[in-house]
């Protein structure tokens, strides 16, 4: 039943027009209404509605008054207000977890509602109508990815999660104590710990995954690109999900090894399903509703999991998986061959490994990624005996809090690069840009990290009452950041005309955790992309200066929620614009996390500048005309035409061909850390 319910959505998608993803039947509406509706549809999340036309839709709205405004003749809201009246959607005030197969399908529901609405009216008052009966984690993960991918949702800033639903993302210790203030009325300010203690090795590099910026950047990635998501119509295509999927995951590995060769830790070993999980996790973190995140202790022996899958179904997918790789083709459903032997074989790859809506062939390749997830979540309790609730890896915002988060994602990067060495090394041909070489590259100030304090809401992790005024409750946790600096480079531009070109940016440790140095091709695989950016060279000597805030693979912190609502109401009284620009992608690192840690007397790192042709690099007409390179992707089409992490995605036979061609140049650099500072001088 619930795989026909399932299929019967997604068949029900199958009409949906090119429109309802890309108009907007909202031109009398204005940014700053909208984002106002959105602020207050996830303020006081499980309380009232506090806005009170919103909370005046969620009592009298009837979604099935008017089938009209629907892209879908009202069919996706039809299907999911008959599962509301028959009582068979998941109560409120109960956890949610995307890997779970029927909340998933619930979440999917609300979205295929809201997608279809014509315009923002139609839209907000689904939402506040569902926002008042449906769960809230389905509620908030259908809200917003329904912002989005609709154009509806176009300049709207998403509230940051950590403030919305604090409690996936603050340990429950503090979430406690802002009980206390909060019943005894007293504004607090109180300090947030890493989970563990000192005599785990593993906490020197909590700060890295208990980040809530990388916390958040993870969950949103998986919401730009969802592994439950398929194609419905012609332009709603996910462009090269698969080999994203395997770029951010792999950056996340590489970083967290240069944040552990910082801490004098060595490299993360990747999981086996055949060897115990080295390292326990106490998550000191509960759900809001169903008690707290289930622990596991020390050297855990992999088990099957009941209903999930067996240790031995892990190993056989792993081994159908490698086995493509070493035959250089996968076999779809159908029975066809697809060729893994060149640049595009990444997509398929890593749609199948995750595995997406766009694997080539589910039932053989099976999901190594996402069942991986459920079982080491479940390993707790892998028979459901004690009925505890999923573990942090079963919520894409809190599974970077687990270690053996990144021995999973190790061991799946491994897999990755098994299918990169097997292709053939780049020639001198493939690298070189005739005509433009790299004269110098260096650094304007200092690469230089600290700690500082960050401060953020806990308004929403606390019951209330809307008689009584809300008292000021905040958290502050230790977070990563860096002086600002910038790179400079001088490039030389031998053509007689104006040439586009690709500026790539990478580093890595140029030590191991013995004090070798790596080899290039081991260095090249634990690079750190620090930025890419379109550039136009004029005849001659180009003096470059990018400052490392303007990093296309970096985002700003988003507002608060508290800040969005001021500025919203500001931009509203004053019928003056909201200027949201700045945010208009959240999918990149926070910019803070730019730099690995360091150490206090200096790490070396290996500093890489590559400039490639950016005529030839370029996947659309006309955008080094925009200059802007935008994080991960743009307007559905990622920018740029090579693989991820080119020219250093191949295996190198000889480094010599890198030292030899003029538009590729290295330099040693020192990475510092400092002591605890409050602010970025």
């Amino acid at each position: 039943m619930k795989v026909f319910l399932y299929c019967a959505l997604v068949a029900a998608a199958a009409s949906l027009p090119y429109d309802c993803l890309q108009a907007d039947d909202t031109r009398d509406v204005t940014l700053a209404q909208k984002q106002h509706d959105v602020n207050y549809l996830v303020f006081k999340l499980y309380g009232d509605i506090r806005d009170e036309n919103l909370k005046q839709l969620a009592e009298n709205f009837d979604p099935l008054a008017d089938l009209l405004p629907y892209y879908d003749n009202g069919a996706g809201v039809n299907t999911l207000m008959a599962e509301l009246k028959a009582g068979r959607l998941l109560q409120k005030k109960h956890w949610f977890s995307l890997f779970n197969t029927r909340q998933r399908e619930e979440a999917f529901m609300m979205f295929n509602v809201l997608v279809h609405c014509k315009n923002w009216q139609t839209f907000i008052s689904n939402a506040a109508y569902f926002r008042k009966h449906m769960n809230e984690g389905e509620f908030v993960y259908a809200l917003y990815i329904s912002l989005i991918h609709s154009k509806k949702g176009k300049g709207v800033v998403l509230p940051p999660l950590y403030e919305v639903t604090p409690h996936m993302f603050t340990n429950s210790e503090v979430i406690q104590m802002a009980y206390k203030a909060q019943m005894t009325n007293t504004p607090s300010r109180l300090q947030s710990n890493f989970s563990g203690s000192k005599k785990n090795p593993e906490q020197r590099v909590a700060y890295f995954g208990e980040d809530i910026g990388l916390n958040t950047h993870h969950v949103l990635w998986h919401m730009e690109y969802p592994f439950w998501w398929e194609d419905w119509h012609k332009g709603l295509h996910l462009d090269r999900k698969g080999e994203s999927f395997f770029w951010v995951h792999h950056q996340l590995t590489v970083r967290y090894d240069a944040e552990r060769l910082s801490n004098y830790l060595e490299p993360v070993e990747e999981l086996s399903w055949n060897k115990p999980i080295k390292e326990g996790f106490a998550p000191h973190t509960a759900y809001k509703y169903g008690g707290y995140f289930p622990s596991r202790p020390d050297n855990v022996d992999f088990v099957d999991v009941e209903g999930v899958a067996r240790v031995q179904d892990m190993l056989m997918i792993d081994g159908r998986i490698r086995d493509a790789i070493a035959h250089g083709y996968i076999t779809s459903l159908d029975g066809s061959i697809i060729d893994i032997m060149n640049s595009h074989g990444i997509e398929f790859l890593g749609d199948i490994i995750e595995s997406s809506g766009y694997s080539a062939n589910p039932g053989f390749y099976g999901s190594l990624h996402n069942t991986a997830h459920i079982m080491l979540g479940r390993q707790g309790d892998p028979t459901g005996k004690f009925g505890l609730p999923p573990g942090v890896l079963e919520h894409f915002e809190t599974s970077t809090r687990d270690p053996s988060f990144f021995r999973l994602h190790k061991y799946m990067d491994n897999i990755f690069r098994e299918h990169k060495d097997s292709l053939t090394p780049y020639t001198r041909d493939e690298l070189e840009f005739k005509g433009v070489a790299i004269d110098s590259i260096g650094i304007d100030g200092t690469l230089e990290t600290f700690f500082e304090d960050f401060e953020y809401s806990l308004l929403n992790a606390v019951d209330d009452t809307v008689d009584i005024d809300d008292v000021e409750i905040v958290t502050y946790v230790q977070r990563l950041n860096h002086r600002n600096f910038s790179f400079v480079i001088d490039i030389n531009n031998n053509f007689n005309s104006e040439v586009l070109a690709t500026v790539r940016i990478f580093a890595w440790p140029r030590h191991d955790n013995n004090g070798l140095v790596y080899p290039f091709n081991e260095g090249r695989w634990l690079a750190i992309e620090l930025d890419k950016f379109w550039v136009k060279l004029m005849t001659g000597i180009n003096h470059i200066t990018r400052r490392s805030n303007e990093s296309a693979v970096t985002v700003p912190d988003v507002p608060s929620l508290q800040s969005l609502m001021k500025e919203a109401e500001a931009a509203l009284s004053s019928h003056c614009h909201l200027n949201t620009e700045e945010y208009e992608s959240a999918i990149g690192l926070p910019n803070r996390f730019l730099l690995p840690k360091g150490q206090a007397q200096g790490m070396e790192f290996n500093l890489v500048v590559a400039v490639t042709d950016g005529q030839a690099d370029a996947a659309m007409d006309d955008l080094h005309d925009n200059t802007k390179f935008i994080h991960y992707g743009y307007d559905r089409q990622y920018p740029d035409k090579r693989p991820h992490g080119y020219p250093l995605d191949r295996r190198v036979d000889d480094e010599r061909i890198f030292e030899d061609i003029p538009n590729f140049r290295q330099k040693t650099v020192k990475l510092y850390s400092q002591a605890k500072v409050n602010s970025n001088n």
